[in-house]
């Protein structure tokens, strides 16, 4: 069987939900990258293998995962068949930041009940009309995933957040469209660039151009979902032109800008 990608995006009417995403894959395989939001993912088909804070992980069909922001992940098929899952993307006011640090230190959940609801949430979020049902499910399910993460017998480990690898980060993400070229960046900073590159390496896992391309797909994904053209998202996200959105979009999401928008 050739390679397969099917992908289902779009953003519902449902506060705190950034976008739902499902998708059918044989054998693309995600690098590492971050998302801005809390991935809530469950796989039906297949299961996934993941690296997540340089630790390996893995997504059976009766387990949901919980991977937060901010923290580099990647992603392949754990079965010759590939998987099909399907993500829920959810920003902070489902999910405070401060519940980061558990989710990294066990971010696959084996609970039948939460397996059920977050299946039901995927079936509200797929009708439009039923808003409310879906925020009804979305918030019980929130709730519960608090209740994993928060009572966790040992406290979750401190993760390493150098200032000086911090404060590139938010350069990075203040100067999201724009870029600013490392020079600039050790400049400002007051760092030799080779030790600015170590330093954020070392404290986030990936390097700050993926960092940044991350981000800029992410902020395609949500232009494309608010119906913009790949040619106007390209530079909207930060892109040179159209192709560079595509290598990217295609290497971080598995299927080009086109073929994502045009999903919903």
């Amino acid at each position: 069987m050739g390679a397969r990608q099917e992908v289902t995006a779009w953003r519902p009417r449902v506060p705190g939900v950034t976008e739902v995403f499902h998708a059918h894959f044989t054998e693309y395989a995600y690098p590492m990258h971050v998302h801005d939001a809390w991935t809530l993912l469950i796989v039906d088909d297949g299961a996934v293998r993941y690296d997540l804070d340089r630790h390996e992980h893995g997504t059976p069909h009766d387990t949901v995962s919980l991977l937060p922001p901010h923290v580099p992940h990647n992603g392949s098929p754990a079965t010759p068949d590939g998987f099909r899952k399907r993500v829920v993307y959810l920003d902070s006011s489902r999910l405070g930041e401060e519940l980061i640090g558990a989710a990294v230190d066990g971010p696959d959940l084996r609970d039948p009940v939460l397996r059920r609801r977050v299946g039901r949430l995927h079936s509200a979020l797929a009708r439009p009309g039923d808003e409310l049902e879906a925020e009804s499910r979305l918030t019980l399910v929130g709730e519960r995933l608090r209740d994993h993460l928060r009572h966790r017998t040992e406290p979750p480990r401190a993760r390493p957040d150098p200032v000086l690898a911090r404060r590139l980060r938010e350069l990075l993400d203040a100067r999201l469209v724009d870029g600013v070229p490392l020079e600039e960046a050790a400049r400002l900073l007051n760092a030799h660039p080779a030790h600015l590159v170590r330093a954020f390496s070392g404290a986030y896992g990936i390097a700050p151009h993926q960092y940044l391309m991350s981000r800029r797909v992410g902020r395609a994904r949500r232009l494309l979902l608010d119906g913009l053209p790949p040619g106007e998202v390209a530079s909207a996200a930060g892109f040179y032109d159209q192709a560079h959105l595509t290598r990217h979009f295609k290497k971080l999401v598995g299927v080009t800008p086109g073929r994502y928008s045009g999903a919903g």
